[in-house]
């Protein structure tokens, strides 16, 4: 009996707060007074999940894909990055199963902007919505995250080499 060739992959990501720059979490822009400073749009959460399946599929990392250096990748949508992370990994003979990302945020509270971020992370990654799971929490005040310095994302993926997926 052959053994699936099944992944998993983890991210991590984390972007400062900056004044003038929006707050795009998920492919989802968040009202809140500052934004994400970063090359693209500073979406952490898309960043954390782009690691992950990149880890999975071992293939590097997002800033080896996209590095900052490179002009084209100014300002970009990281679901965008998104679509092109699953290609890679389509490429490389695998499957998106599923996401799982938790952001870490005192503020803003994002539980009214998840049903949107798993839309928009479902379509980039050409996956259901039901097998994308974001999740948000505080840091209870403590850490840059509590200081409300900035905000992080941890993510898991499962990927599944094709044919293995049913």
């Amino acid at each position: 009996m052959k053994t699936p060739d099944i992944r998993v992959g983890f991210g991590f990501d984390v972007h400062v707060f900056a004044e003038n720059r929006a707050c795009i979490l998920g492919g989802v822009s968040i009202p809140h007074e500052r934004g994400l400073l970063g090359h693209s749009d500073a979406d952490a959460l898309s960043h954390a999940i782009g690691d992950a399946l990149l880890g999975a599929a071992a293939l590097g990392d997002i800033g080896h894909h996209f590095p900052d250096t490179d002009a084209r990748y100014r300002g970009v949508s990281s679901l965008y990055l998104l679509e092109e992370i699953r290609r890679l990994v389509r490429e490389s003979g695998y499957s998106i199963s599923n996401v799982d990302v938790t952001v870490v945020a005192q503020r803003p509270k994002l539980a009214p902007f998840v049903p949107a971020m798993r839309e928009r992370i479902g379509l980039a990654l050409d996956i259901p919505a039901s097998r994308v799971s974001v999740k948000a929490t505080t840091s209870e005040r403590l850490g840059f995250t509590g200081r409300e310095e900035g905000i992080a994302a941890y993510a898991v993926a499962l990927i599944c080499a094709q044919g293995d997926l049913s």
